[in-house]
C-alpha cells in the first residue's frame, strides 16, 4: 500500500487480517533525536510497505544486516504502517521534555477512569506507537520488529500486541467479521466511502494545531473477553446482551443485518425489542449525542491466564476519532451495558496521529522539524 499521502495509511484503508501494534517510551535526549527517529522510521516504513527491505542491503559479514530478513520472498500483503504520538512525548511528570508542550492539543491527555477497567501499566501508555497491518502475520510482525531495531537507543518497546481476524469493516466492499464471542462486529461502522462522516468524526480540522490537521486520534484498548463465562450463557441471553441475533447479526425484531436499529421498537408484550441495557442501544449515536467512531480492532489470543487457567483472549479495540471525547462519551454511556458481565479492559492508550507525509519528508515533520 502507498505510504505517502494526505492521510497516513492504515486508518481509512480497507482493514487487513493481521495486526502488530507496538507502543514505545522515547529515550532520546533532545528534540533532534526524536526527529531523527521519525525520519528513520518513515524511510524504513516507506520501503517495507513497498515490499522492500527496511534498509539497503548490507553485504558486510562483520556488521548486522539492515533488515532482519524474515519476509524475504514474501509479498507485503497490503502492509500499512501508522505512527502516533502519546501525551508523554509532549510532557511527562510536569516536564516539557522536548520543547513540545505548547504544541500539545488539549484533547491529548490521559483518558479518564472509565467503567469496568482494571488497567495494567505494562499494557498501556506509550510516547509513540506503531500500528502495522497486513494480510500476512509475519509481514506485520516484521514491520514492528525492524522499526524497534532501528529505534534502539532512542526508544524502548513498552508493549507489543499481535492481533488476528479484523473486527471491523472499514470499506463497503468488506463483509462484517465475527469476534471471538461469535458475534458480527462493526455492522454500523463508519466506512471510508462516507467522506462527510470521515470529515465530521475522524479527521482533525481547524480546531487542531496546524501539525495535526488532517490527522486524527487513536484509542487502543485491550479488552479481555471472559469467554468461559460467555460460553455458558444461553443463546437468548447472548442475543439480548448485544441486541442482535447471533446468526444473522440483525437487530432484534429484524431479519436483515443492516436494518436500521429502531430503539423505539416494541415486542408484542410492550417491552423494548432491544433491551435498555443492550450493547447496541447504549453504543448507538442516538444515545451518545450523535458521537461516532471509526473502529479498526482485532481479536487476540495470548495463551492462558496461569492464575485462573482461562483463555487470555479478546478484542484489541482500536478506534479513530476527531476528538477523544467521542470515545469517552460512548464508553461512559456503556457503564450500564449488560456486556460488562463478560469483559474487562486491562490496557489503554491514546495517541495523536499526524497527517501523512510527502515523499522526502517524514511523519510528524511539521511538529518536530
Amino acid at each position: 500500500m502507498p505510504f505517502f499521502g494526505t492521510h497516513q495509511a492504515g486508518i481509512d484503508t480497507a482493514a487487513q487480517d493481521r495486526l502488530a501494534f507496538g507502543a514505545f517510551d522515547v529515550t532520546a535526549t533532545d528534540r533532534a533525536g526524536v526527529a531523527e527517529l521519525m525520519r528513520a522510521w518513515t524511510d524504513a516504513a516507506a520501503r517495507m510497505t513497498a515490499g522492500e527491505p527496511a534498509g539497503p542491503e548490507n553485504a558486510d559479514e562483520f556488521a548486522p544486516p539492515d533488515d532482519t530478513g524474515e519476509t524475504l520472498g514474501l509479498l507485503p500483503s497490503r502492509l500499512t504502517i501508522t505512527f502516533g504520538f502519546g501525551p508523554g512525548l509532549f510532557e511527562s511528570g510536569g516536564e516539557d521534555r522536548y520543547g513540545l508542550a505548547a504544541q500539545r492539543p488539549r484533547e491529548l491527555r490521559e483518558l479518564p477512569p472509565l467503567p469496568f477497567e482494571d488497567l495494567e501499566p505494562r499494557r498501556g501508555g506509550g510516547d509513540v506507537c506503531i500500528q502495522a497491518c497486513s494480510d500476512d502475520p509475519q509481514v506485520a510482525f516484521h514491520a514492528v520488529h525492524n522499526l524497534t531495531r532501528i529505534g534502539r537507543g532512542l526508544t524502548v518497546l513498552r508493549y507489543l500486541q499481535l492481533g488476528f481476524g479484523r473486527t471491523a469493516t472499514t470499506t463497503r466492499e468488506q463483509d462484517t467479521p465475527r469476534n471471538l464471542m461469535g458475534l458480527k462486529d462493526g455492522t454500523n461502522n463508519i466506512r471510508a466511502e462516507d467522506s462527510e462522516l470521515m470529515d465530521d468524526f475522524v479527521w482533525a480540522g481547524s480546531e487542531a494545531p496546524a501539525w495535526l490537521r488532517g490527522g486524527t486520534y487513536l484509542v487502543a484498548r485491550r479488552i479481555r473477553m471472559l469467554l468461559e463465562v460467555w460460553d455458558r450463557a444461553s443463546l437468548g441471553d447472548q442475543e439480548l446482551t448485544i441486541g442482535r441475533t447471533k446468526m444473522s447479526g440483525a437487530p432484534l425484531g429484524e431479519s436483515d443485518e443492516f436494518a436500521d436499529v429502531d430503539l423505539a421498537a416494541k415486542n408484542p408484550d410492550g417491552t423494548p425489542a432491544i433491551p435498555a441495557d443492550a450493547h447496541i442501544r447504549l453504543a448507538s449515536p442516538a444515545m451518545n449525542g450523535g458521537a461516532r467512531l471509526l473502529r479498526r480492532g482485532y481479536s487476540f489470543s495470548d495463551g492462558v491466564d496461569q492464575e485462573l487457567g482461562q483463555l487470555d483472549a479478546g478484542l484489541f479495540f482500536i478506534s479513530f476519532q476527531r476528538d477523544p471525547e467521542q470515545f469517552v462519551r460512548v464508553q461512559q454511556n456503556l457503564a450500564g451495558d449488560r456486556l460488562n458481565e463478560y469483559i474487562v479492559t486491562n490496557g489503554s492508550s491514546l495517541f495523536a496521529v499526524p497527517p501523512g507525509a510527502s515523499e522526502g519528508g517524514y511523519v510528524g515533520e511539521s511538529l518536530l522539524g
